[in-house]
C-alpha cells in the first residue's frame, strides 16, 4: 500500500490501482480528496471536513463515495444520495477494497466548558494503518502504521508520547501538524522518537512511503 502525506490530517492510501483518501479537510491542499475512489471523514472540524473539496472530489469522480460518522453525513448526504454512508464504532465496511473498521466515539476533550462531538477513527486492511482523528483512541487490534495526531489545542506531548506507548504500533508517522512550527519540530522528532518506544518518522506533505 502507498501512503501519501498531505498537508495536516490528510492522508492517501493508493492499492490495486484505488484511491482512498482520509479527512481532506480546510487546512489540507484544494486537491487533495481529488481523483480518490473512496474518501472517509472522522469528525465535522473544519480541518478534517470541508465541503467544497468534498463536493469537488464527488463530482470529479461520480463513482466516488464517502464514509463519515452522522454530523457530517447530515451536511452533504443531499447532494449526493446514495453515494454517502453514515458509521459509528464498531462498524466494518470494504471501501473500494480496503477493509475498515471503525474504532471510537467522541472528540478529545478540549476544555471542559466545549461540548465534545463525535469522532471515530479508521483502521484499515488488518491494522496495516490507523488513522484515530481528532482522539487518542487505542483500537482493540494490532497497528502497524499509526498516523499520529502531535499537535492540537487537545493534546500536549506527553500525552502524544504515552498514546504511541499504548497502541505499540511497529512505526507512527506525523499528521494534525499544520500548527506546528519549524522551529519545534526537531523538538517533537527527538522527544516522540526517543520516549515512544516505536520508530518515529515525518513526511513532508505530498511525499510518499509504502506500508
Amino acid at each position: 500500500m502507498k501512503l501519501t502525506k498531505m498537508s495536516h490530517a490528510c492522508v492517501r492510501l493508493e492499492k490495486d490501482g484505488r484511491t482512498l483518501v482520509l479527512d481532506p479537510g480546510g487546512f489540507s491542499e484544494e486537491d487533495a480528496a481529488l481523483g480518490a475512489d473512496a474518501v472517509l471523514v472522522t469528525h465535522e472540524h473544519p480541518d478534517h471536513f470541508d465541503e467544497g473539496r468534498l463536493r469537488a472530489a464527488l463530482e470529479h469522480n461520480p463513482a466516488a463515495e464517502i464514509w463519515t460518522l452522522r454530523s457530517v453525513a447530515e451536511q452533504i448526504s443531499a447532494a449526493f444520495p446514495g453515494r454517502v454512508h453514515t458509521v459509528g464504532h464498531g462498524d466494518t465496511f470494504t471501501a473500494v477494497g480496503f477493509d475498515v473498521q471503525v474504532h471510537g466515539e467522541l472528540h478529545a476533550v478540549i476544555h471542559p466548558d466545549i461540548p465534545r462531538i463525535t469522532n471515530v477513527g479508521y483502521l484499515i486492511d488488518d491494522g496495516t494503518v490507523f488513522h484515530p482523528g481528532d482522539a487518542l483512541t487505542v483500537p482493540d487490534h494490532r497497528v502497524e502504521t499509526l498516523m499520529l495526531p502531535v499537535m492540537a489545542p487537545w493534546n500536549k506531548i506527553s500525552e502524544v508520547i504515552d498514546y504511541v506507548r499504548e497502541v505499540k504500533p511497529r512505526r507512527a508517522y506525523d499528521i494534525h501538524d499544520a500548527l506546528l512550527t519549524d522551529l519545534a519540530r526537531p523538538i517533537y522528532d527527538r522527544q516522540i522518537g526517543a520516549l515512544g518506544g516505536t520508530d518515529h518518522r515525518r513526511l513532508t506533505p505530498g511525499d510518499s512511503t509504502d506500508v
